[in-house]
This record gives structure tokens, C-alpha cells and sequence, in this order.
């Protein structure tokens, strides 16, 4: 499988993505920098993803600060012996905290291989993960995209991705999640680039960044998530 490991790799699936959809080229264009931030594949990489869902990212790296704070270095184990009255120090809702607890605890048993899943097909790997509680497609297809470069995986539920494919197409409605599968259909196999210029896209055109957090050193404000 070709995985998107480089900045090379960012500018041939943007190259791809032009020729395959010309009115990308204009989003290309306004987005600018579309930036590849791969993370080490793990626990901590997942927990910072979980975390993101459905909050602010000023919500999130909050709640990562206190949480690499009670537990650091943040391991499965660490977490797992803290129990739910750390991560409710640290902020964390009760369904986030039954999702982490679980992860941690599976870890622990060694019932899941993180690192391994990275090499699995994406189909493949998303159903082992989302076999977990509170790990749902999105959380797994973030993870796969950042922590194992899966190169054709476009988040079809993330809003900020919604928003931003609704205003550089001039949609009078942001498109719900069936017909933003179908519009990136046409990006395949370079939506994983495709995600990538969106959530640049709608921090060019918006002024804040929505891309989901996706290592505990990115808790810290002033660091760019693009």
C-alpha cells in the first residue's frame, strides 16, 4: 500500500488531485501550505484523537495538559492504574473516559497492537478499532490517516471537512455525510491528500485551525495543527 510519508508525497496527490478535479485548483490555491503531520502510531496518539472528538481544539489541548500532567509518560498502563478519578481530573467526559479506560485496558492485556493495525488495509483496520467502545469511524480513520498514512481515507463525519468542501463548491448547505462520500469518490486514490487541503482550506479561509489533535505535544497552544 502507498502511504503518505513526505512532503513529496503531499505534492503528488495534490498534483493528482488538480487533474482529477480542476475545481481544486482554485482550493489548492487559497489553502496554500497543506501540511503532512504524521504522528507516531500508539496510545498517545490515540487518546489525543479521542479526546478531539466533538470539542474545540482549545477544549481538547485543556484537557491534554492536565491529562500529561497526572500521567507522563501517557502509557496505556499509566492510565490504566489512574483509573476514571484521573481522567475526570483532567476533565475528560465520562464517555471519553469509558473509550480511553478500554483502550488502555486492552493495551494493557495485550488483546490490541496498535502499531500493527497501521499495517493492516484500511476496511481491515477500521473494524478492529471501532470494535473498541467510544472508537468510532471518525476517531479510526483519523488515526489511520496521521498515525499510519493510509493514503485514501477521506473523514466523511468530520463537520470541519463538511463545512469547508460546502464553501469551495458554493453549496447553499454544507454537504451531510452521504454526499460528501460521493464527492470524494471522484479524489480516490489521493483523499487522504484530499482531507489534508480541506482542513488547510478552512484554516485559510476561516482563520483557525479544525484539524483534530492528534499527539499530546500539540496541547500546547501556540503549536500549528494547519
Amino acid at each position: 500500500m502507498r502511504r503518505i510519508d513526505t512532503l513529496d508525497d503531499i505534492a503528488e496527490g495534490l498534483s493528482a488531485l488538480a487533474a482529477a478535479d480542476p475545481r481544486l485548483g482554485e482550493v489548492i490555491r487559497v489553502a496554500e501550505e497543506v501540511t503532512l503531520r504524521r504522528s507516531e502510531p500508539g496510545f498517545a496518539s490515540l487518546v489525543s484523537i479521542i479526546v478531539s472528538q466533538q470539542v474545540s481544539r482549545a477544549s481538547a489541548q485543556a484537557m491534554m495538559r492536565r491529562l500529561t500532567a497526572l500521567a507522563d509518560p501517557l502509557t496505556a498502563h499509566a492510565v490504566a492504574e489512574g483509573g476514571p478519578d484521573m481522567l475526570r481530573e483532567a476533565g475528560i467526559s465520562r464517555p471519553k473516559q469509558r473509550a480511553i479506560l478500554a483502550l488502555a485496558e486492552s493495551l494493557d492485556a495485550g488483546a490490541i497492537d496498535l502499531e500493527a493495525l497501521c499495517l493492516l488495509d484500511a476496511e481491515e483496520a477500521i473494524g478492529q478499532l471501532t470494535v473498541l467502545p467510544g472508537i468510532g469511524p471518525w476517531t479510526a480513520q483519523i488515526y489511520l490517516l496521521f498515525s499510519a498514512g493510509h493514503p485514501d481515507i477521506f473523514p466523511v463525519k468530520d463537520v470541519a471537512l463538511q463545512n469547508a468542501v460546502g464553501r469551495a463548491f458554493g453549496m447553499d448547505e454544507r454537504p451531510n455525510e452521504r454526499d460528501l462520500h460521493a464527492i470524494a469518490e471522484l479524489w480516490s486514490p489521493w483523499r487522504g491528500v484530499a482531507a489534508r487541503l480541506f482542513w488547510a482550506y478552512h484554516h485559510a479561509t476561516m482563520g483557525r485551525s479544525a484539524a483534530p489533535m492528534l499527539t499530546p505535544a500539540e496541547a500546547d497552544p501556540q503549536t500549528p495543527l494547519g
